[in-house]
């Protein structure tokens, strides 16, 4: 089977889409999403698009327990959906994880261009995973201290 270039791809799926969210922006220009998977931004763009491209980057929350999956697509193994992607599961503190991150997708050669966008969706489903501790809120102390004067 001979591979299809991405560029092809897009210019397919561009416009009509399964994964294609249209909302209306200011005025009328109308902004596009994306749901696809690998798709870090969720931004209809070539740059962005977890089909178009043979080098993709996704992060996602991993389970129950406290962890992130970085998945990485595997180049040579586009003809084979279940073998594409190559994940790693990260349950380490946020400093540790963003530097594997950044390891795994710049430092690599990989795909550097989208460093900033990794980093980005790790801090916001690191964000996501954080419980909030119940218990007594604490009172602002310097409001009471305000309003307790005359």
């Amino acid at each position: 089977m001979a591979a299809v270039p991405g560029q092809l791809i897009w210019e397919i799926v561009k416009k009509n889409s399964s994964f294609l969210v249209k909302e209306f922006g200011n005025g009328t220009a109308s902004v596009q999403f994306s749901r696809e998977s690998n798709n870090l931004y969720n931004l209809n763009s070539y740059k962005h698009s977890g089909l178009a491209n043979k080098k993709t980057v996704s992060i996602q929350p991993g389970g129950k327990d406290q962890s992130v999956v970085l998945a990485t697509t595997k180049t040579k193994k586009q003809s084979k959906p279940a073998a594409l992607l190559h994940k790693c599961v990260m349950k380490k503190e946020f400093n540790r994880m963003a530097k594997a991150v950044s390891n795994q997708v710049a430092d690599n050669y990989y795909r550097p261009d989208l460093k900033k966008a990794a980093l980005a969706r790790l801090s916001v489903v690191n964000r996501s995973l954080k419980v909030t501790k119940s218990g007594v809120k604490k009172r602002n102390r310097q409001a009471s201290r305000i309003h307790g004067r005359k």
